[in-house]
């Protein structure tokens, strides 16, 4: 069987910054979606919630979000357009010389149309990510242990998963509020929601190093 020359020397690392950076994409897509239902308004400021009065479905429902431009509509627009362009680049060509420097840049611009606080911080971590795919992971050969190496590489993806999954989730509490806030009230599910998004990024932290231990030992380095 014939190399593939173009493919990434880390494979798992590189799953999880086009991840992330989709992940990324979408939570843009989806602020810009309810900044633009807010309509042709005017924000009192640069800090926004993308959830509006008419489309807040329960008392504790909010997506903090900053933008630079004075409009709900427009925001919305440019959060849609540059959340699709997020997510693409991801999926396309995170791993492409320059790669990681334009995925930053889009992400930065889509923060800054109001695409969200978590899109940044998550954005900032795929970036870190996106530099290791195609670049020898020197720590895992020179300096980890292999008993580390195999901890990582044994977290690796269910970290990922589980982090994806808690994102999803809270963000559906954020919007929607239910099933959970049937099941046990409004305090309680914010707090839940919380918990989620703590744990997401927690999680999102950690299954980087196990994606960089996982293409170490399928390397075998």
């Amino acid at each position: 069987m014939e190399d593939n020359k173009n493919a990434p020397i880390n494979g798992a690392t590189k799953i999880y910054a086009s991840t992330l950076g989709i992940l990324v994409g979408l939570a843009g897509i989806e602020h810009g979606i309810l900044e633009f239902l807010q309509g042709n308004v005017r924000p009192e400021g640069i800090m926004i919630d993308a959830i509006g009065p008419e489309q807040r479905l329960w008392e504790f429902s909010s997506e903090t979000a900053l933008t630079i431009v004075p409009n709900f509509l427009i925001s919305g627009i440019l959060s849609m357009i540059f959340g699709f362009l997020v997510a693409i680049w991801a999926y396309a060509y995170i791993d492409r010389k320059y790669g990681a420097v334009v995925f930053l840049f889009l992400s930065i611009v889509l923060f800054l149309v109001g695409g969200g606080f978590a899109t940044i911080l998550l954005s900032v971590v795929a970036f870190t990510a996106a530099l290791r795919i195609n670049k020898p992971l020197k720590f895992w050969r020179e300096v980890s242990p292999a008993g580390l190496r195999n901890l990582f590489a044994w977290l690796w993806p269910w970290t990922l998963v589980i982090s994806v999954i808690s994102f999803v989730v809270a963000v559906e509490i954020a919007i929607f509020g239910d099933p959970i806030l049937s099941l046990v009230g409004a305090e309680t599910a914010y707090s839940i929601q919380w918990f989620l998004g703590i744990a997401m990024l927690i999680l999102a932290i950690a299954a980087l190093p196990a994606a960089n231990a996982h293409d170490a030992k399928a390397l075998q380095i």
